[in-house]
């Protein structure tokens, strides 16, 4: 793998970064503080082409991999956290889960909407009584005919508000454990489907999140992806690839309070010289940039597994463990060096402290990443 970046990947980084200093920054405390979906932003980064950044040229996308998609990730996060929520959700979660499991028609059917921004992606597992337990799903897919009845509820999901295709994980037999979950694709609209709401987050605060009501909601057969009782297959490869994605908005979400506190450092005056000048603080800086540096070579790592079609389990569960405690640890430092005026909006290291917290909970707690590193340790070998 690469310790740098290619020529292509620099070009994208810099691209990514120009459009999220102008459109993103100046507008993150506000979509932030209106809980609002940023469909500016989301329609900005459509333009850009990013939407669609890897899925295939045949449906409308740019054909990249999770390498070049950890460097888009990582520099929208560090300018809008709640636009790298929406952002990684329609492109890693949902567009991904049709783009590799999908069939032609299926691919043909959704793919370059969901490319072009015409339409966006929302994921759809945690339960109300089922979170990292996906064994436990309680909302069923009934097949009648051509067609399965869904029934069931489900939370916490990112782009629900304003998605037009979400990918449902449904259990259509009980008795099969995990071979009776099904991954099934159910459109806005849809009789018996309705959504709601979920405000009062503590952080991401634009991105959305909804409950999702199915009452005999009635979706053709056709809409499944995959075979029959592959659905927790698909959740477990598609979580396992988006792990490299959340890794990189970390990384991001670490870096943008990391370089409000090298700014702040550089302008306040404490006993008689500026922050940066006391020893305290620059070692927290190094700290801080030293982690930082050690978690993007760990997802990128990971996103070379990846995109090399080789086995990856354990390195993105790395990957998204510890850049999620970095950032953690980053965004502790980064409000320290503020002191009283990052603890008041609209500080952005007071944003990214609430930001942050949620990517040691979403997409497998650092709990599960651990559990998923262990087993892979043991089963595989220390090397």
């Amino acid at each position: 793998m690469r310790a740098t970046l290619s020529e292509q990947q620099e070009l994208l980084r810099q691209t990514t970064r120009e459009f999220a200093q102008r459109e993103l920054e100046p507008n993150a405390a506000r979509v932030d503080d209106e809980e609002r979906f940023p469909r500016q932003q989301f329609d900005g980064l459509a333009k850009l082409g990013l939407l669609g950044l890897t899925m295939p040229e045949a449906e409308g996308g740019a054909g990249g991999g999770y390498s070049e998609l950890a460097v888009v990730i990582e520099e929208i996060a560090a300018a809008c956290g709640s636009t790298s929520t929406v952002f990684v959700t329609h492109v890693s979660l949902g567009s991904a889960c049709i783009a590799r499991y999908g069939n032609a028609d299926q691919r043909r059917r959704w793919l370059p909407a969901l490319a072009s921004g015409g339409k966006i992606a929302a994921f759809a597992l945690s339960e109300p009584g089922s979170g990292s337990d996906a064994l436990e799903l309680q909302t069923t897919a009934i097949r009648d005919g051509g067609e399965y009845v869904l029934n069931g509820s489900k939370i916490f999901i990112t782009n629900g508000e304003v998605a037009d295709v979400f990918v449902v994980f449904v259990n259509s037999h009980r008795d099969q454990g995990h071979r009776g979950i099904n991954a099934i694709v159910v459109e806005r609209g849809a009789p018996g489907f309705s959504v709601a709401h979920m405000g009062g987050k503590m952080g991401m605060r634009g991105s959305a999140t909804s409950e999702l009501v199915f009452q005999d909601c009635r979706v053709p057969a056709a809409n499944r992806l995959s075979d029959e009782g592959r659905g927790y297959s698909v959740a477990l490869s598609i979580l396992s690839t988006s792990r490299v994605s959340i890794a990189a908005q970390c990384i991001g979400l670490a870096r943008g309070a990391y370089e409000a506190g090298v700014a702040y450092s550089t302008q306040r005056r404490t006993f008689g010289a500026l922050l940066s000048e006391h020893q305290a603080i620059q070692f927290m800086l190094a700290d801080m940039a030293t982690e930082i540096d050690a978690a993007r070579l760990l997802t990128h790592r990971a996103a070379w597994l990846v995109d090399k079609g080789l086995p990856h389990v354990k390195e993105t569960a790395m990957a998204k463990l510890f850049a999620s405690e970095v950032a953690n640890r980053v965004a502790h430092k980064a409000l320290q060096i503020h002191g009283g005026s990052g603890y008041f909006r609209p500080s952005k290291v007071e944003r990214v402290y609430r930001d942050q917290r949620v990517t040691e909970i979403y997409e497998g707690t650092s709990e599960i990443q651990r559990l998923i590193i262990a087993r892979s340790i043991l089963k595989d070998g220390a090397t």
